[in-house]
């Protein structure tokens, strides 16, 4: 099929097989596994996939593509035609058969919603075993910056209080077609079985987290002068800036917060 990337959906179609051979080697698909891809495009990473599942579920938003995977025919394939930003991937978590594997969420996530997206796939972490994702490069640098680092910001902070993540490999521009004007990478996210904190605990991280970043060159003192009455900040906490503050610090004013 010859089909032209759109922009508007962020696609730009991988191509270089040695790329290809090591996200599915990150993914490591055994036969009864739960997994939905995200944004298969023309299947650079689906059909390698399939010869490894005996299912597989693939959500994309573009008609044509979702024509022409219908057209495929293919029986171990599900197509499901939707918005990633408004599935439902809890239920589609929570719909997996009695037998089934681990629970995989995958895909080379379009750069222009990759942080809303994996916000929105927060709510589904406790029901999903592990996320393989291909990213905007600076993007996955701050989602695994350690507090004290210059990337380390509020994406850090809420992705790391929910998964443990590392980065497994670094993709140039060239292994795509179109090529995009930034280097990618790959991530893989875990959900933290550590993870306790309740709706209003994580409603009172998302506030704290915010504020405190709200003016990366001020320090908290200021930042956070709303919680001040709350929050027993120390001198040397008072003196910081929000990037250098480990994310069990910000867990812990969560919980003060929200009690």
């Amino acid at each position: 099929m010859t089909h032209q990337a759109r922009k508007r959906f962020g696609q730009n179609f991988l191509q270089d097989s040695g790329v290809i051979y090591s996200i599915v080697a990150a993914i490591n698909p055994s036969e009864n596994m739960h997994v939905i891809e995200i944004g298969p495009g023309l299947g650079a990473l689906t059909r390698p996939l399939l010869s490894n599942l005996e299912h597989l579920d693939l959500l994309e938003i573009d008609r044509d593509l979702v024509a022409y995977w219908n057209q495929e025919n293919l029986q171990s394939l599900n197509v499901i035609e939707g918005d990633a930003l408004k599935f439902d991937f809890l239920e589609w978590a929570n719909a997996r058969p009695a037998n089934s594997g681990l629970c995989k969420v995958v895909g080379n996530l379009p750069y222009n919603i990759s942080s809303p997206l994996l916000f929105h796939l927060v709510s589904a972490a406790h029901a999903i075993d592990e996320q393989v994702f291909m990213l905007q490069a600076e993007v996955v640098e701050r989602m695994v910056s350690k507090a004290g680092g210059s990337e380390f910001s509020r994406l850090s902070v809420m992705l790391q209080a929910r998964y443990d993540m590392e980065q497994v490999l670094e993709v140039p521009p060239e292994a795509f077609d179109p090529q995009p004007k930034v280097n990618s990478a790959v991530v893989r996210m875990i959900p933290r079985r550590d993870f306790r904190l309740s709706d209003a605990q994580w409603h009172a991280l998302e506030k704290v987290v915010a504020a405190a970043f709200s003016q990366r060159r001020k320090m908290l003192r200021t930042n956070l002068s709303t919680f001040a009455d709350r929050l027993s900040l120390s001198e040397s906490e008072l003196k910081a800036r929000a990037q250098d503050i480990p994310v069990e610090r910000y867990i812990e004013w969560a919980k003060t917060l929200a009690h």
